[in-house]
């Protein structure tokens, strides 16, 4: 029989999210649903979601499981949730995310062709029609671009809309780190350490998914906050390395001071003339600054919040 696969959803007070993303699985094609099963990890204090995963397991043409992990973050979700899966792959979606139904045999395709051990897809960003300023950022801003062509790649990409070979992770059962529950980028740090150990990773250009944005993040002043974040991630990692990487962190740092001189100078002359792609010029300002500005109290944090 073939490998059998783990769908993953993480969710936290996202139920209409979560119901379009968990039905996007149920409807998969080209892959036979004994080798499935789905497990919904509930990452809120108290067990919002299982009545929905409960009413949405009785559509389900394979066993639906929920796992309700109290102790917020996206790492220990993660991991509560492949503590509980029993597949030999573990396939990501996010709960934001909907996915066509030839996604899951794309990234079983490209796996089993090319051998590789995480196959990662692209990411289309999609807001709704009222959206109409800054629109065109803010749907490239929530997408995710990767190669041209399906095959091996050298780089990694986030845990949304991913296929893992439990075999290679680090640790099968618990390999995200709880140190990044508050800044996230936990997806970031496993793949670093499984490609430090020679993993093989992927590009499936077919295998998209949609991601629709919850509407309180589609606007600048979360996308540039957030942009700041990703742009902590490199400077945060030479830090932390064992032992610290100190010339990879002056580089970040003056690459991240030159970047956010220059395109900052740039986007407050694109603000006055009303340029229509100032966000895009904003956007890389505040990724420069984060380089530079990595530590202590200006790290921000998106994630490991309890919801209230």
């Amino acid at each position: 029989m073939s490998e059998t696969v783990s769908l993953i959803i993480p969710t936290q007070r996202r139920l209409s999210g979560l119901s379009v993303a968990a039905r996007s699985v149920f409807a998969q094609q080209g892959v036979h649903p004994a080798r499935l099963e789905l497990v919904v990890v509930d990452n809120d204090q108290v067990p919002s979601a299982q009545a929905t995963v409960e009413a949405l397991a009785t559509e389900a043409p394979f066993p639906v499981v929920y796992v309700h992990e109290p102790k917020a973050g996206v790492a220990n979700a993660r991991n509560a949730a492949l503590a509980r899966a029993n597949g030999e792959l573990i396939a990501f979606l996010d709960d934001d995310e909907e996915a066509p139904p030839n996604w899951l045999a794309g990234l079983l395709s490209t796996r089993a062709t090319l051998a590789a051990d995480v196959v990662f897809g692209p990411v289309r960003g999609r807001a709704p029609p009222e959206v109409t300023r800054h629109r065109v950022y803010l749907e490239t801003f929530f997408s995710r671009l990767g190669p041209a062509e399906t095959g091996l790649i050298e780089d990694y990409y986030g845990c949304g809309n991913s296929l893992l070979r439990r075999a290679a992770l680090p640790d099968p059962h618990a390999p995200f780190s709880a140190l990044r529950n508050h800044i996230g980028g936990e997806d970031d740090l496993l793949f670093g350490q499984m490609k430090a150990r020679g993993a093989r990773f992927a590009w499936a250009g077919e295998a998209y998914v949609w991601e629709d944005p919850v509407p309180s993040r589609l606007s600048l002043d979360y996308t540039i906050r957030r942009a700041f974040a990703y742009g902590q991630g490199p400077s945060a990692a030479c830090a932390a390395a064992t032992p610290p990487n100190y010339p990879g962190l002056a580089f970040w740092m003056a690459q991240g001071l030159v970047q956010a001189g220059v395109f900052g100078l740039l986007a407050a002359v694109k603000w006055l003339l009303r340029a229509p792609d100032f966000a895009f010029t904003l956007d890389r300002a505040a990724r420069g600054l984060g380089k530079t500005l990595w530590w202590g109290p200006f790290k921000i944090e998106f994630y490991g919040r309890s919801a209230a």
